[in-house]
């Protein structure tokens, strides 16, 4: 009898290889990290005792044992006494967690956060000029009509304009840039919820949008990416003024 219900012990083992002699236990995480991630290893896996994980990668049985530990606190895998260790999610579901524990546990740089966010934007409004179905574009120019209905109602302006960011970048098919830009997004969340101080800034950055949607209307992948890229240099002024208050 196997020692997993789909045994696949030596496949893992197989794919990590061994390491570099004296590797680090971050070493050893990022080595399974890069494992877990890839889509090689299906969710609910169990994985090889922490002896074959040791004598495979070529450490010592504390250096698994306390990597497994670290990737448990970062809800990557399961660890259950008796039973064994298993990995817990997708590659698509673990991404967005690794990358947002990994900028919380390093320091914040909130301008650095801007700049990523700045360019994945840009980058999501050119892919949305050629991407974006009929449909998924008249999803957008209601977001536009809520905004346009809420200058007045800053909570509401804030959420409509949330959402047009939402929506066209889960437009534009490509999960792990929408994962990235959750992540980014949800780190400058406590900002972004204040950016918008005012009326003025919410007529500005209506118009912003608006100028965004009429180009991915015309199906311009420039005149789109132009746009973004002059509401996220505002947008991104005044999140910075809104961190340092």
């Amino acid at each position: 009898m196997p020692a997993y219900a789909a045994d696949s012990s030596a496949e893992i083992t197989a794919a990590l290889g061994s390491m570099p002699a004296g590797s680090a236990v971050s070493g050893v995480a990022t080595r399974l990290l890069d494992l877990f991630t890839s889509g090689q290893v299906a969710p609910g896996t169990r994985l090889p005792p922490e002896r074959e994980l040791a004598s495979t990668l070529g450490v010592g049985r504390s250096a698994v044992r306390e990597a497994l530990a670290a990737l448990e606190i970062l809800g990557i895998v399961d660890v259950r006494p008796g039973s064994g260790t298993y990995l817990r999610g997708t590659s698509s579901e673990l991404l967005p967690q690794t990358l947002r524990w990994g900028l919380l546990i390093g320091e914040r740089n909130t301008a650095e956060l801007l700049e990523l966010r700045s360019g994945l934007e840009i980058y999501v409004a050119r892919l949305g000029a050629a991407r974006l179905t009929d449909r998924q574009l008249a999803t957008l120019g209601r977001h536009v009509d809520r905004m346009r209905a809420s200058v007045d109602d800053l909570k509401a302006f804030v959420q409509a304009d949330l959402d047009f960011h939402h929506a066209l970048a889960a437009g534009v098919d490509n999960q792990v840039l929408l994962d990235m830009l959750q992540v980014v997004r949800s780190l400058l969340r406590v900002w972004a919820d204040r950016a918008v101080h005012d009326q003025a800034h919410a007529v500005r950055a209506l118009e912003e949008h608006d100028a965004v949607y009429q180009a991915l209307l015309r199906r311009d992948p420039d005149a789109a990416a132009s746009a973004m890229a002059t509401h996220m240099a505002t947008a991104s002024a005044r999140l910075s003024e809104t961190s340092r208050a």
